[in-house]
């Protein structure tokens, strides 16, 4: 069964509105910060899974939409994006990305090692390590062909696809309950009080009008023709980025530049129509990536995998919990930022948005992580992690 955009979006609405209520009736969800749209996105999965496995029906979505989707959010994380707390995120910024390349190397030796103690080649342990967990889908995408034309792994393409939706999966479930964890056994507190700017508390009464909506989608179309001109100009000299990468930049430029020059002019940051927009787009993103999961496909792996990603999972709270949080300070924003860490290092940027969404939107806002974390997460990871994948294999191919 092929659907088409408009449908996948329909379907998508329907699964976000599924995990809203869920989550309201299901205390347990909220109490461990679980995100709306994995929960919808994951039952979505597993019933369109058991409709392949008992009425051999295969649904197939059209994520035509989805891109704009994650460049929208992005830019709106750009747009968030004040001067001020990008220097209050200095520090912090380099410290996680210091954490994070150093947890590259150790995801990636964890995994050579299991795959060695099973008998395999050891650049699987990169396959199954940094490259599927920490470079999510379109990494394994990227590197499974190389992986099988060059190392002789068979069926790298699955494994790595594989990995990185188990990790997907499994990086928007544990983030929240790492970050509850810390704050409640801590008793910690936001540093900061207002309204959230990103995860927008739905049930807060607040009049949103029509100008304010039409003020931030126009900014956010402004901010997405001058990222993707930037990329353009970039590509041009050899520097190839994610389109949603220099949108971020685009919109961070514009929220630091503008109203100086323009200070009559209300601009959107800080403003919960721009949490909204925020909020709907990485909502139906995420809901989109996992109710379109081929679990079925993933069937014949699993059993293989479980110690693998039992390992990972492991190491990652772990490391989460003994050193990020310490070496950020031990403090509110450290619990956010490693709600977010924990979901990038097993699965993508936005599932880390995610896990800071849900905790922020119960407990109280923390802007820094909203900027420390899909910068490392969108740009600088990404670079360091194709750097040491080319390390390793160079060692262990």
């Amino acid at each position: 069964m092929e659907l088409d955009p408009r449908q996948t979006l329909i379907i998508a609405i329907l699964v976000l509105y599924l995990g809203r209520y869920i989550n309201d009736r299901l205390r347990v969800l909220r109490d461990y910060n679980i995100p709306e749209p994995v929960t919808g996105g994951l039952l979505a999965s597993i019933f369109f899974g058991l409709l392949y496995g008992f009425a051999d029906i295969e649904v197939n979505f059209d994520m035509a939409n989805r891109n704009m989707l994650l460049i929208v959010f992005f830019t709106t994380i750009g747009l968030s994006s004040r001067i001020d707390v990008l220097k209050q995120g200095g520090k912090s910024l380099l410290i996680l990305l210091f954490l994070a390349i150093g947890y590259l190397f150790l995801q990636n030796l964890v995994g050579i090692g299991i795959a060695a103690a099973a008998g395999a080649p050891p650049v699987v342990g990169v396959l199954t390590g940094s490259v599927s967990l920490s470079g999510g889908h379109g990494t394994a995408i990227a590197w499974a062909p190389t992986f099988g034309s060059e190392y002789g792994i068979p069926f790298a393409m699955e494994i790595g696809l594989a990995c990185a939706t188990f990790g997907l999966i499994f990086g928007g479930i544990i983030g929240g309950p790492i970050a509850r964890f810390l704050i409640w056994r801590h008793k910690l507190t936001p540093e900061e009080t207002g309204d959230l700017t990103v995860g927008f508390r739905y049930k807060e009464h607040e009049i949103i009008d029509v100008d304010g909506i039409l003020k931030v989608l126009l900014v956010i179309a402004i901010a997405i023709g001058l990222g993707l001109h930037l990329n353009a100009l970039l590509g041009g000299w050899g520097l190839k980025l994610p389109d949603f990468v220099t949108c971020l930049f685009a919109g961070i430029i514009l929220t630091n530049s503008l109203p100086r020059f323009l200070p009559k002019y209300q601009w959107p940051t800080g403003t919960r129509s721009l949490a909204l927009v925020s909020d709907v787009s990485l909502g139906l993103f995420l809901a989109m990536s996992l109710m379109s999961l081929q679990l079925w496909a993933l069937a014949d792996l699993a059993g293989s995998m479980v110690l693998l990603l039992g390992a990972q999972v492991l190491l990652i709270t772990l490391f989460s919990v003994f050193v990020v949080f310490k070496a950020l300070g031990a403090n509110y924003d450290a619990a956010v930022i490693c709600s977010g860490y924990s979901g990038l290092a097993l699965g993508a940027t936005p599932t880390a948005i995610a896990n800071m969404t849900a905790v922020t939107k119960s407990l109280g806002p923390s802007p820094r992580a909203f900027v420390v974390v899909p910068l490392v997460g969108a740009f600088f990871i990404d670079l360091s992690n194709a750097m040491i994948i080319n390390v390793l294999l160079g060692i262990f191919g």
